[in-house]
């Protein structure tokens, strides 16, 4: 029994050490470590497959079709060329480009929400002659920040969810109060001012030539009709157990088939653009959270946590909240998400608090924490991508000077509201 446990201790800390230095090497890692852990005995096959939480997959695969096909209707870029055109100056422009990529961004995956916009403010900043590298780190950071809103905002928020038993409503009212959707909207409203004061110079009056046609509207209201949904089963599955990922995979198969009737071929050039990369990457991430969780250390590492914080619930909410920051700046959300939730759960039980406080804290420190630095979320790694397709190479200082102070202002007002409503 001892040498389980300290082998999927080892296991766990290889593959998140791994994570760090191979990035590109995640999903590979993971599910060769899940591997070990099975074929070690670690985990029988059946623990292992307990441990996959099978209603975060089907949210998050479900989600990832509908926001294909809703792509595909060029219904964003659509809006986003209206935005631009209506808007009084560049700088107005800008911002409200970036409000709609944050709405985008709560109900569809960022990078796809990222791509999308990128063509509207490349082709505003080449009319105006503008550096388009500010730009674009706005945008990509204004999507990460509102995927923590929302239940099908990102992986991250689905994480919570299925180990916490939230359901779409939950995240907008929560055992009678407020939930995390207003804390995000409260950062959300600071870290405008922060975008306003880097682009308020920017007055010049432009139009961009309106190329985007809507495909169709019927991938848009297949959308809503998700969301709503998800809203009604919230009364319905009070366990968050089975019925919100069989939703999100009824309307992707929906989509999907749409797609195929309206373009022949699409069905499977749509499954496999999809990303498979991040599904495999999460189904390994349950598995080896699952190996330490069941081995007992995520008990012994919560009991050296609670004896730091002591009965400060102040600082102990701070330290989470400050710990989730600074890992998420540099290391992938997911795993550390994945992983901390248990300790954050058992951390105040031992405090006799409810652990939505830190919970909570946990997942905006880990979602607005990507956003310091360009290698911190996803969409910022496309968000750079494409502008150094564009010729603007991105530096690690450039992004920091917009990520920190974006990141700092959300963070705070958010994590103030949270303490003040769940302390």
């Amino acid at each position: 029994m001892l040498g389980a446990k300290l082998l999927s201790l080892i296991i766990f800390s290889t593959s998140y050490l791994l994570f760090i230095f191979f990035l590109k090497k995640r999903t590979l890692i993971a599910i060769s470590a899940s591997l070990v852990i099975i074929l070690s005995g670690v985990l029988s096959l059946r623990q292992a497959f307990q441990a996959v939480n099978w209603n975060v997959m089907g949210i998050f695969v479900g989600t990832l079709i509908v926001a294909d096909v809703f792509m595909k209707s060029r219904v964003p870029a659509y809006l986003a060329e209206i935005i631009v055109n209506r808007a009084k100056n560049t700088a107005w422009a800008i911002l409200l480009i970036c409000l709609m990529t944050g709405i985008l961004s709560a109900f569809v995956e960022n990078v796809a929400t990222v791509l999308i916009v990128a063509p509207v403010a490349l082709s505003l900043a080449k009319k105006i002659k503008l550096n388009p590298t500010r730009m674009m780190i706005a945008i990509s950071i204004s999507s990460n920040l509102q995927g923590a809103a929302t239940l099908i905002g990102d992986p991250p928020s689905m994480l919570l969810a299925g180990y916490a038993g939230m359901n779409f409503v939950d995240f907008f009212f929560y055992k009678g109060r407020l939930s995390v959707f207003f804390a995000v909207e409260l950062g959300a409203m600071a870290s405008f001012i922060v975008l306003y004061l880097f682009f308020r110079h920017q007055k010049k009056k432009e139009k961009i030539i309106s190329e985007e046609k809507v495909v169709s509207w019927v991938p848009s209201s297949l959308l809503i009709a998700l969301i709503f949904c998800l809203a009604l089963s919230s009364f319905i599955d009070l366990g968050f157990s089975y019925l919100a990922g069989l939703i999100c995979l009824f309307f992707g198969i929906a989509c999907a088939l749409w797609d195929e009737l309206k373009n022949r071929g699409a069905f499977l050039k749509g499954i496999k653009s999809l990303d498979w990369e991040t599904t495999f990457f999460l189904l390994g991430i349950f598995v080896l959270v699952g190996s330490i969780t069941e081995n007992g250390w995520i008990d012994k590492f919560s009991l050296f946590l609670s004896r730091q914080i002591g009965q400060n619930i102040l600082w102990g909410f701070i330290f989470l909240v400050s710990i989730s920051i600074v890992f998420s700046a540099f290391v992938d959300n997911v795993p550390f998400l994945a992983a901390m939730l248990p300790v954050a759960t058992s951390i105040s039980e031992k405090l006799h608090l409810d652990p939505s406080l830190f919970l909570f804290g946990l997942l905006i420190g880990a979602t607005l924490g990507g956003n310091i630095t360009p290698i911190g979320a996803s969409a910022n790694v496309v968000s750079c991508g494409v502008l150094k397709k564009e010729g603007y190479a991105v530096g690690f200082k450039d992004f920091v000077s917009l990520g920190l102070p974006f990141t700092l202002a959300a963070v705070i007002t958010a994590s103030a509201l949270i303490w003040i409503l769940w302390r």
